[in-house]
């Protein structure tokens, strides 16, 4: 990138000097998310050569993807109103600065120390991006039919990096190295920030809140000691002195989190009157569990298919093609059939499909030919297809029309976390692949006990969600 952070982020602050067309706007805000959303699957593929090249073992990898997905977790909400109350304009491009300076680091890093905090400013910027290109897509199309196809394309958009990232990873991966998936961002990160800087216009609301710093602290101080105590817990045992330490933390912060929300009320970064909504709270379990299961299982089983099934980068990242793509391809019909059922019956046909392919992982010897993997792959990702929509759409369903981007940025904050805690438990229960046979049978651990997770999601969902969506939810 050209010039300091510091000369970036100035330039980034700068007013636009005039506003593109609102197509210009969804393609640059567009490129900003797929890059967020690419990382969260394509370092995966990356992690065996990551591993040899930097001398680290699972533990080692672990902090290198989760890294990346703690900060995202814990900064989605107050990065959203940071957004609100400094400007969004300002809060994307900084968040490009971020996440191309963390890229580059990421792909210069000596070693696992300097990769991991890399990644945590890659998740920061990515934190400060997120919300804010959903927010300045809307302010472009204010007519709502344009508005409801413009955030069609930017789903789409999203959808497409699950698939690409495990193919591209795998691709740069074998050819150019590991270092490549990171150093790719740079330019694309570059282009986007000079073109945004030049055509988006700012926009902030009115009557912002104030970031709930108590809840940030308190919120990432329990999810980070959470986190630290499954992975160094497989690492060094659940007894020792730091384990139990971070066992502590968490347990005495999360009371903390509670008390501080009670506190500031409805301007709580976790404000207690959504959280007393059944249907509310179901939908962000289901959504947490989902992506505990999903982001969880894959950190193995991209392990298996390369440390112990041998294959390449390359053919890992094609392998797992049938389980992205169907949610790429079944989100949008997934997301026109909870408008017309509600999200009860699609939410739960979703886990309990991905469920079966889970399941099915429980055949995965190794070796099992593709043959084998391929029912489990193709099942878990149609039953995300249809679940994900759901999920969102239930949230945002259950609050009042005013709170809905705050509904929509908590569903994600669950996903998000959801997903971190799911790749510390996962490599803690399945251990180094080098022991192969030790490995497979906490692979097979970790597939059924995600799939006993997502039937008793199910179970949830059917109890509480509504059979159709009312907006403002229950009063």
């Amino acid at each position: 990138m050209t010039g300091s952070p510091a000369t970036l982020l100035r330039r980034a602050v700068s007013p636009a000097r005039h506003a593109g067309s609102p197509r210009t706007v969804l393609f640059v805000m567009c490129t900003g998310y797929f890059l967020v959303l690419l990382d969260v699957t394509i370092v995966n593929v990356a992690l065996p050569s990551i591993g040899s090249g930097l001398g680290t073992d699972v533990g080692g990898l672990q902090w290198v993807v989760d890294g990346y997905a703690l900060a995202l977790a814990a900064l989605m909400l107050t990065s959203g109103t940071a957004g609100d109350l400094y400007g969004h304009r300002r809060v994307v491009l900084a968040g490009l600065v971020v996440f191309g300076v963390g890229s580059l680091a990421c792909g210069l890093a000596p070693d696992v120390p300097t990769l991991v905090a890399a990644r945590v400013a890659q998740g920061v910027g990515a934190a400060l991006l997120l919300p804010g290109t959903l927010a300045i897509i809307s302010r472009a199309f204010p007519d709502h039919a344009a508005r409801a196809r413009a955030i069609g394309v930017w789903a789409g958009i999203g959808s497409l990096a699950l698939p690409a990232g495990p193919l591209l990873g795998g691709a740069l991966t074998d050819s150019l190295g590991w270092r490549a998936i990171f150093l790719l961002n740079v330019p694309i990160v570059l282009v986007a920030l000079v073109w945004s800087a030049a055509t988006v216009q700012e926009s902030r609301e009115e009557r912002a809140r104030r970031p709930d710093v108590p809840g940030l602290l308190l919120g990432s101080l329990l999810l980070l000691a959470t986190t630290y105590a499954f992975i160094e817990g497989g690492r060094a045992g659940a007894g020792s002195p730091e384990v139990l330490a971070s066992v502590v933390l968490a347990v005495l912060a999360l009371p903390a989190l509670a008390v501080a929300e009670i506190r500031r009320g409805d301007d709580a970064m976790l404000p207690v009157s959504l959280l007393r909504r059944p249907a509310f709270d179901a939908a962000n379990v289901a959504a947490g569990i989902m992506n505990l299961g999903t982001l969880g299982t894959l950190f193995v089983l991209m392990l298996f298919l390369q440390s112990v099934q041998h294959r390449s980068a390359l053919l890992a990242g094609a392998a797992v093609i049938p389980l992205f793509a169907p949610l790429a391809i079944l989100a949008p019909l997934g997301g026109r059939i909870t408008s017309r059922t509600g999200a009860r019956l699609p939410a739960a046909a979703g886990l309990l499909v991905a469920t079966a392919g889970l399941a099915l992982l429980a055949l995965a010897v190794p070796h099992a030919s593709y043959l084998v993997l391929l029912p489990a792959f193709l099942l878990w990702g149609i039953g995300m297809g249809f679940l994900t929509p759901a999920v969102v759409a239930a949230a945002i369903a259950a609050v009042p029309a005013e709170r809905s981007g705050l509904a929509s940025a908590m569903n994600n904050t669950a996903r998000q976390t959801g997903g971190a805690i799911g790749i510390a438990v996962a490599g803690a229960v399945a251990g180094q692949p080098a022991d192969e046979t030790r490995f497979v049978r906490g692979f097979h651990a970790v597939a059924l006990g995600a799939a006993g997770l997502y039937t008793a999601a199910a179970l949830l969902v059917l109890m509480l969600l509504p059979g159709a969506l009312i907006p403002g939810g229950e009063r």
